[in-house]
Formats: C-alpha cells, sequence, structure tokens
C-alpha cells in the first residue's frame, strides 16, 4: 500500500484534497446540530424532569439572564427605571427573542428585585436554543443592556447564549498548539519540508474529523465538547504518528537507502506501529460505552473518527508527500553531509545514551525517585469530587461571572442553583412546611398545580457546587419527602448534576477495569509477555493517578488558577475522568508500543534483555519525548479555547502525557525491565500456542537458516577498548540475519574469541561486556574464515538492528 500510493502520489494528494473540501462543504451547507443530552435513566433527577415535561411543556429557547445593581438608593428609583426598562423593551422587539419578564411588571415582578432594592434581574428567552442563536443577535441584546449602564449603576449578563460570545476566535486554540508543535518539528528536524508533513497530516485528519463529525451531529446526539476534544486528541496523534514515520524514513535516507524503499520501509515498521497504536486509542475510547451514558457517545464518535482518520492520513497521505519531496525531507545540511561522506553508521549516543547507561547501572535508584515523584502528585486526587461546572466559574473579568455574583450577592448563593421537588401525590402542604423547615433551605415558592403535578421550587442556602447543596438533595429525598408521605422527586440542573456524578462514579471502576483488560490483552498478544503487559497496566494507573492529582490541585484546590486565567476553583467535571482516562490510557499505550517494540525487536535479535531494555530507550526516548513536548503544548493550547470543559481536559491531558513520557516511559518502565530481566519476555508455553500472531513490527526478510553449500567457517578476533585494552569476558553471540542465535562465546583473558559460522552468508555480531557499551554490526562472511575486531567504548550504544 506504501509503494502505491508513494508511487501514484499527485492522484493520492487530489483524492485527499478532494475528500476534505467536499465534505467541508457539505458540513458548512447543513450546519451544526450539537445537543447536549444528560440522560439518566434510573434516577431522581430523571423521573423530576419527565414530569415537569408531562405537566409544564417549556420553551426550547435558552433563557438567560440581565442583572443590573445600583452604588447608592433602589433599583425602583425612577431615574434607574427610566435607563432600564427603555432598553429592557428594545430587546424585547428583537427578531430571535420570544420574551422578556421584567422586574417591573407588576406584584408578580417584585420577587426579581433583592431585599436590599440595590439588585434586579430580568430573564428573556431567545426562541432558539443557545448554541443556536445568532452570535450578531446576542450581542446586540449585550451591547443593548449595557448601554444603559451610568455613574452608579452596573449591569451585567449572564446565560450559556451570552457565554458563547465571550468565547474566542473559534480554531484560535487550535493554531496556537500547530505553531507550537511546528516550532518543536523544526527543532528536532532541522528543515521545514520535514516539520510541514506531520502537520499537514494532522489538518487533513482533523480537518476531515470535524467536518464528518458535524455532518453527523444531525443524526445522532453529539455534544458541543465534542468537536473540542476530537480536534485536541486528533492533533495529537496525528502529528505524532507522522513525526515516528518521518523520523523512521529519514533515518533510512541518511543510512543510504532510495527514497522509495526508505519511505516503503518507514511504513512497514513504523507505520504498523501507528496503525496498532491508533487501534488501542479507539478502543480506549470506546471504552467510554461500558458506563451507557448517552452524552459521552457522541463524544465517542467524534474522537473516534478523528482518531481513525488521522491514522488513514499517516498511512496513505503521508507516504503520497514523502514522494513529492524525496530527498528533501532532509535539510540542506544533512544533504550535504550524505553527498560528501555516503551513508551513515547512525548510533545511538549523547544525551539519550548516557540516560541509558545511566538506568542501567542504577535502576533501583531511579525507580524509586520516580515513584516517589509520581506518588507525591497523587496524593490531591484523594480529595476528589466530581460534579459541574457553571458560569460561578468563569473568569473574574467576564460578564456572566458578574452576573453570576451579582444573583447571588442579591438573592443569596443558591439562587443560581435552585433545586425543583416536583410532587404527583400525597399533602403538598406538609411536604412544603417540611421542606421550609429543612436546614440549608432559603426560600421555597411552590407553584399552581397543573395536571395533577405540584413543582415547588426551592432556593438552597448554599452554592450549586457546594457540598452542603449534595447533602441538601439527599436530606430531601432520603428524609423529608418520605416523612411526608408524598411521591415526589428532586430535579433541578444542580440535582442533576449530582446524579450525573454519582452515576459517573459508580461506573468509573467498570470502565477503568475494561480499558486495562482490553490493553492488556492487546499488548500480550502483540509482544508475546505476561509482565510487559502487566507493567504496562500498572504504569497507566500510576500516570492517571498523578495527572488527576495535578487536575484536583489546579481545579479544585485552585493553585495556580490566577495565573492561568481559568477563573474561579470548583469541582472536576463528572464527565472528564472517563474521557481522560480514555485518551490517557490510549496514549500511554501508544508510547509502551513504540518504547517496547524496539526493545522487543532487539531482544529478539540478542536474547539480551540488558541490552534491548538499553538500546531501546537510548534509540526511542527522544523521538518520544518530542512527540510528548508536542501533545503538551497542543493540549495546553486548548487553555484558550473558551470552554471550560476543553480547558480542563487539555491541562490533565498535557499533565499526563508529560509525566507519562519523561518520567515513566524514560525513567520507571525501563528501571522496572532492567530490574525484572529476562522475566519481562516470559510466556507460558499453553498460552503461547494458543495466542494469535500479531506482529507489531514485520517479518524479516532474513536468512534464518543460511544456505548448507559451502564450507561451514568462522569469526575470530579480539575484544579491545578504544585504548587497545583486552576485554576479559564480554559476550559475544553470533546471529542469523533474522535473530536466530547460532552461537555465542565469552572473550579471554586476552580478548581474544571465536564463534563457528556453519556457511557464508551475512550474518550479526552481538558483542556485551558489563562495563562497557554494546557493538552490534553486520558481517559477510565468505568461504574462509573472518578476521574482525571488537572496539568496546563506555557511554556508547550501537544502533544496528
Amino acid at each position: 500500500m506504501a509503494r502505491w500510493c508513494y508511487r501514484h502520489r499527485l492522484v493520492v494528494l487530489f483524492l485527499w484534497v478532494g475528500a476534505l473540501f467536499g465534505v467541508g462543504f457539505s458540513a458548512s451547507t447543513a450546519g451544526t446540530n450539537y445537543a447536549n443530552v444528560f440522560s439518566l435513566p434510573d434516577t431522581d433527577s430523571k423521573s423530576a424532569y419527565d414530569l415537569m415535561q408531562k405537566a409544564f411543556p417549556s420553551t426550547s429557547g435558552d433563557t438567560d439572564t440581565v442583572v443590573w445593581k445600583v452604588d447608592g438608593g433602589s433599583v425602583k428609583d425612577q431615574a434607574v427605571r427610566t435607563r432600564i426598562q427603555p432598553a429592557l423593551d428594545k430587546i424585547a422587539k428583537m427578531s430571535g427573542v420570544g420574551a422578556v419578564t421584567s422586574p417591573y411588571a407588576g406584584a408578580q415582578g417584585a420577587a426579581q428585585i433583592s431585599g436590599d432594592g440595590r439588585i434586579a434581574y430580568a430573564q428573556l428567552t431567545f426562541t432558539k436554543r443557545a448554541n443556536e442563536v445568532p452570535k450578531d443577535l446576542v450581542q446586540n441584546v449585550v451591547d443593548t443592556a449595557q448601554n444603559a449602564e451610568r455613574g452608579g449603576l452596573r449591569v451585567e449578563l449572564g446565560g450559556q447564549a451570552i457565554q458563547r460570545i465571550q468565547e474566542p476566535p473559534q480554531g484560535l486554540s487550535e493554531m496556537v498548539g500547530i505553531v507550537a508543535a511546528a516550532v518543536v518539528l523544526f527543532l528536532a528536524f532541522g528543515s521545514l519540508f520535514a516539520m510541514l508533513l506531520p502537520i499537514a497530516i494532522a489538518v487533513f485528519g482533523v480537518g476531515m474529523g470535524l467536518f464528518s463529525t458535524q455532518l453527523l451531529s444531525h443524526t445522532t446526539d453529539v455534544p458541543d465538547i465534542a468537536p473540542l476534544l476530537a480536534s485536541l486528541i486528533g492533533l495529537g496523534v496525528g502529528i505524532d504518528y507522522a513525526l515516528f514515520i518521518v523520523t523512521r524514513h529519514r533515518r533510512g535516507i541518511q543510512r543510504g537507502m532510495d527514497p522509495e524503499e526508505s519511505a516503503v520501509t518507514a511504513l512497514n515498521t513504523s507505520g504498523r506501529a501507528v496503525l496498532f497504536a491508533g487501534g488501542t486509542v479507539c478502543i480506549a475510547l470506546a471504552g467510554m460505552l461500558v458506563t451507557r451514558l448517552r452524552f459521552l457517545e457522541g463524544v465517542v464518535v467524534g474522537t473516534s473518527l478523528t482518531v481513525v482518520l488521522s491514522v488513514l492520513a499517516a498511512t496513505t497521505l503521508l507516504p503520497a508527500l514523502l514522494g513529492l519531496l524525496g530527498p528533501r525531507v532532509l535539510s540542506r545540511r544533512q544533504r550535504r553531509r550524505l553527498a560528501a561522506n555516503g551513508p551513515e553508521t547512525e548510533t545511538a549516543s549523547g544525551l539519550a545514551a548516557r540516560w541509558s547507561q545511566n538506568v542501567q547501572k542504577r535502576p533501583r535508584r531511579i525507580a524509586a525517585l520516580a515513584l516517589v515523584v509520581m506518588a507525591v502528585l497523587a496524593v490531591p486526587v484523594l480529595s476528589l469530587r466530581l460534579g459541574a461546572t457553571d458560569q460561578g466559574n468563569d473568569d473574574a473579568s467576564t460578564t456572566t461571572r458578574k452576573a453570576y455574583d451579582l444573583l447571588a450577592e442579591g438573592f443569596g448563593p443558591g439562587f443560581n442553583g435552585p433545586l425543583q421537588v416536583v410532587s404527583v401525590s400525597g399533602d403538598t402542604a406538609t411536604l412544603v412546611k417540611g421542606i421550609d423547615a429543612t436546614p440549608g433551605v432559603a426560600r421555597v415558592a411552590p407553584l399552581p398545580p397543573a395536571k395533577g403535578v405540584t413543582v415547588i421550587q426551592v432556593v438552597p442556602t448554599t452554592s450549586p457546587q457546594s457540598k452542603q447543596t449534595d447533602d441538601l438533595i439527599d436530606t430531601l429525598r432520603n428524609e423529608v419527602i418520605p416523612k411526608a408521605g408524598a411521591e415526589a422527586h428532586v430535579g433541578g440542573v444542580t440535582a442533576v448534576s449530582k446524579d450525573f456524578a454519582s452515576v459517573t462514579g459508580d461506573r468509573l471502576p467498570l470502565f477503568i477495569a475494561t480499558i486495562i483488560g482490553l490493553g492488556f490483552l492487546l499488548l500480550l498478544v502483540a509482544f508475546r509477555s505476561l509482565v510487559v503487559p502487566l507493567t504496562a497496566a500498572l504504569m497507566n494507573l500510576i500516570a492517571a493517578a498523578a495527572s488527576f492529582g495535578v487536575l484536583v490541585a489546579i481545579f479544585q484546590w485552585g493553585w495556580g488558577l490566577d495565573l492561568l486565567g481559568l477563573g474561579k476553583e470548583g469541582p472536576i467535571n463528572a464527565f472528564l475522568p472517563v474521557i481522560m482516562l480514555s485518551l490517557l490510557f490510549g496514549l500511554s499505550m501508544d508510547y509502551q508500543v513504540f518504547l517496547v517494540s524496539r526493545m522487543h525487536e532487539e531482544w529478539v535479535h540478542t536474547r539480551d534483555n540488558a541490552r534491548a531494555v538499553r538500546v531501546g530507550l537510548a534509540e526511542t526516548s527522544r523521538v518520544i519525548n518530542s512527540a510528548a513536548l508536542i501533545m503538551v503544548c497542543v493540549f495546553l493550547a486548548f487553555v484558550l479555547s473558551g470552554d471550560s470543559g476543553a480547558a480542563m481536559a487539555g491541562v490533565g491531558l498535557a499533565a499526563a502525557v508529560a509525566l507519562d513520557a519523561f518520567i515513566l516511559r524514560t525513567a520507571l518502565v525501563p528501571a522496572a525491565m532492567h530490574l525484572l530481566g529476562n522475566s519481562n519476555w516470559w510466556l507460558p508455553g499453553w498460552l503461547e500456542k494458543r495466542l494469535p500472531h500479531l506482529a507489531v513490527e514485520p517479518k524479516e526478510e532474513a536468512l534464518e537458516a543460511p544456505s548448507p553449500q559451502g564450507p561451514a567457517s568462522a569469526v575470530h578476533g579480539f575484544v579491545r577498548t578504544a585504548d587497545g585494552e583486552p576485554v576479559d569476558g564480554a559476550s559475544v553471540t553470533l546471529l542469523s540475519k533474522g535473530g536466530r542465535q547460532l552461537d555465542r562465546v565469552t572473550s579471554l583473558a586476552d580478548g581474544s574469541y571465536i564463534v563457528s559460522v556453519p556457511a557464508p552468508g551475512t550474518y550479526l555480531l552481538a558483542t556485551t561486556a558489563a562495563a562497557y557499551g554494546s557493538r552490534a554490526a553486520h558481517l559477510v562472511v565468505a568461504e574462509g574464515p573472518l578476521v574482525f575486531d571488537v572496539e568496546l567504548a563506555e557511554g556508547e550504544v550501537d544502533a544496528v538492528n
């Protein structure tokens, strides 16, 4: 497939461009129809909602609030009234505004004025839902209301439609993320063309994914946070997957391969790992479906579709673009060096190799230090409280936050989240008295019954996000309502949020067990080991705990919120643990696959665990860290999205990826694998026979058994240091080109060795000594014995496969 795409590059490019513009045109013509459906069957708040829908069919439009406050006097003063009422009348006449309820309209309006007479509010109802109200209309409403301000009179507005016009321009966070990723890629590659390749793949994958999600919103319930999360994860994986393939391709060209062969090899090695990694992300996302929460189904659809399209772009469009660029995927300096010096024999040296050597020498110390860091970061997770953010968590400079605070000041903290007790039978008067006498209740107002249903408005004394409000809901349900002998249910936005958090918390263990189990099975089949998937599962749990600890410290405790400009502290969004854990488990599995697949490749060749772990870490740590740095930049850019849920997910995922890549995969995983030794690759024989074969690495076109024609021969020589000193006790292994061990000896006191060769052919000679680095080299043995001396140097790891 890679070869076909490389040779028919213009056809592939035109197909992708045509598909992007076609789907984009269809999506822009159809528009959006996102819907936040919090369907919670078998919950008390759902029963209350169903009864209210039956008795009081509400308007479909969004209801927002205009709040004003006077510094002196009363809002009833004629001077205030003559400024506010004309503005409200003007808003009421706007096309798209259904109704405006003024506090100056008779006795009913008096309830909309605070007890001290300094704060009042008016409710305005649009004819459409918040996400369908034109932003021009909302801006006109805000401007008209705030034009009534004067010295001593403040006017603020709150509500979902108002909140939408405060958001930064759409696409700002994506653009910032792409620019940050471009800088990291340019520093990593040193080539403009190589930098543009991963960006192009991410843009095509995310663009197709978002347009497709927009079209799907007309056929299924997709929440409005789904496209934000889809672009967040799509940008991250799209850039990362292309980065892994391009890095392998550039290495092939530098080693003297033809560009086409290099591209095909890169797709057949790193491309396979990308397919596997993309599959693990989609499986982790699909794990959300076991929670049976309708709100998350649309998130699964949008994010999974974007990941699939990003993988498809990386495996079809990328080889086509590599064909268009040819050798220009290298920088000019690299091309000049290649022309002058010929192919490079790349070795993993420098910082990556030195760190890899340190991990091997001090695995216990490094593992202990990494565990302590992760444990400290995980401590805040013990106080995790799930709930829902509202406009009280907006930045203090926004009009929605100011309106929220004014309503809390004038009418009590609980006014922003009233409860609705919906009664269908029993003594309503007794129920109202019982509620009114309950501690934590500020006001009770029963509405006239309709169709046998009575709605009692209950305003708590505490804010919607307060734990005391949650306790009040439990008291009403478990004590007050049964004591009154009534059949009633507690509903309202605050009760729905509490029930959603409870349901999510109850189903979280099943969800975690599902995605850990699926990830375990995938790694078990891929790496033919029981210990590797067990280690990965444990590391994923550690990473999840530490990242949620960071999230709690920032968003629930408020550490650094003002610095980040993210508003006020509050509970963690109830849906966030499920979404974050899905993405985190998928992404961390990616890094585990890329790291362990290289170790597994080396293990198959040499059967030397220490070498396999050392070489695998030295060769992959740089690209994994670069990929993680790109993901962190992309995720942190979503702080600018203006959506509190996306900002929370962005910060949480950025912390998770940084901890996973820079601490777990770079330190804790390799240290643990050094300590476990050869047991890393243990698999019972009976299980080996029953497991299907799923190769992350391609089968090598190798001589598993050299041709029997021709006489047996030998390779002999000396193992010495760079200073010419003999190395005693070095392990020298002869392997077939496909990785089968043919002979293994230990060097003598003078450094000499000799291994037997069954027949002429190409072989791999691997040399390892405890106090030194390792060497591996391909040898071509003719009919006679071959003399080959090996030089070992400290602090260097050979990168020949």
